[in-house]
């Protein structure tokens, strides 16, 4: 079986990784060149079955290496006293196999465990035809070539969805808000700590990157109504964020004022992909491309690595009827998944003057608690009900007694 997956992010290596472990040849093609997979993109997290994911495939070791280890947050808000919080103590309520990582780093770390997955870097799909005993894929600049499915991994502007679903303003859901991250020099030396600065509708995060010597700011912003702009625009979705904060005050002028040098400038909608299936045929989608829950807000990574594999053992037990096996199973994780960034936006952006006291109070008082009182109070909420909404499949008969725990290393 040949499989042709769109998108080299997070999604996209975990699904060839374990394809590959099953003996199933992979191709992945990527828009942007290899040389920018580096230290680029926001901090996630990886958690829950993700994390099991992870050590699975033998990875966990280098990625705990590569974590932020960002120790500390300090948030503050006008007229409120700084609220400290030990972020050691607040993951261990979550999970205890929780990292924080920035996407850059992951997407290294995974994509290097994929030999002998070929590459197209540079590259993007034009036009699929599926005859229901294939899919013959168009390219850019490549040949044009037959494989026995096609999944998009894409993110949430997803090229393959697009292509053999329909356009994404069908099936997005705007929650109301906007995220922007770029890297500028380290100049308030934070170290361990991230430091984040609340208001209501808004809010501004700063954090050093170890690994580069900078730092990362972040911007999230609440709009009633959704802003017109090309999201390949760097320039204009710059000038958008610029005139939204440009009175906010505290540290923000001097955050501002690095924006236009910034090159790995990040902007994009907090939104939802709501399609209610993510197969059509023999194509298929995973990760963002099908479900997004919505950027920094929902647990969109660790639900991409979940998912992807899951889909990779269906299509090892099932073929292309994997597709269908591979929905049933992961229904219940994605629709749980759904309803984490609704609520995370609502206290992380607060809508009015409550909202606003009470992250400082909650995220200063839970991890004082005992652990396993933590962990009762987040099973009741949205985040621990998707983590534990369903059991990770086992596939390990389907592997082969040679087949290495890391084939790419």
């Amino acid at each position: 079986m040949k499989v042709l997956i769109s998108g080299a992010s997070v999604a996209g290596p975990v699904l060839a990784y374990w394809l590959n472990r099953y003996g199933v040849e992979t191709t992945v093609v990527e828009r942007t060149p290899a040389l920018r997979h580096g230290l680029g993109g926001h901090a996630v997290d990886l958690f829950g079955h993700a994390s099991d994911v992870v050590q699975k495939m033998g990875l966990w070791d280098e990625v705990t290496a590569a974590r932020t280890m960002i120790d500390e947050l300090t948030i503050e808000r006008a007229g409120g006293r700084p609220v400290h919080v030990d972020l050691g103590r607040l993951y261990a309520g979550i999970s205890d196999q929780h990292v924080e990582i920035l996407r850059g780093e992951l997407t290294r770390i995974l994509s290097a465990a994929t030999t002998p997955t070929e590459y197209l870097f540079g590259d993007s799909i034009t036009a699929l035809t599926d005859d229901g005993a294939g899919v013959d894929v168009t390219f850019e600049r490549n040949a044009p070539r037959r494989f026995d499915l096609v999944i998009g991994a894409d993110g949430m502007h997803s090229n393959v969805r697009r292509l053999a679903f329909g356009p994404e303003e069908s099936v997005r859901r705007h929650l109301g808000g906007y995220l922007a991250v770029y890297s500028m020099p380290d100049v308030f030396a934070l170290g361990s700590s991230m430091l984040i600065h609340q208001s209501v509708g808004r809010l501004v995060g700063l954090y050093s990157v170890r690994q580069t010597g900078q730092a990362r700011a972040m911007f999230m912003v609440r709009t009633e109504a959704e802003l017109e702009y090309d999201y390949r625009d760097k320039d204009q979705q710059k000038a958008l964020l610029a005139t939204e904060f440009r009175d906010y005050g505290w540290r923000v002028p001097q955050l501002l004022e690095q924006l236009e040098a910034a090159g790995d400038f990040y902007f994009d909608a907090i939104a939802q992909i709501t399609l209610d299936t993510w197969q059509r045929g023999r194509i298929g989608l995973v990760g963002d491309a099908g479900y997004c829950p919505a950027p920094a807000v929902g647990g969109g990574t660790s639900l991409a690595v979940a998912t992807a594999y899951i889909l990779a053992g269906e299509l090892a037990t099932h073929g292309p009827a994997g597709l269908r096996t591979y929905e049933a199973e992961v229904r219940q994780m994605v629709d749980r998944s759904r309803k984490i960034g609704p609520k995370v936006m609502g206290s992380i952006i607060p809508r009015g003057p409550a909202t606003l006291r009470l992250l400082p109070w909650a995220a200063s008082v839970v991890p004082k608690l005992p652990t396993p009182i933590q962990r009762f109070i987040w099973s009741q909420n949205a985040v621990g009900k998707a983590l534990g909404s369903t059991a990770l499949p086992d596939y390990s008969a389907l592997l082969s007694p040679r087949s290495p725990a890391n084939p790419g290393r």
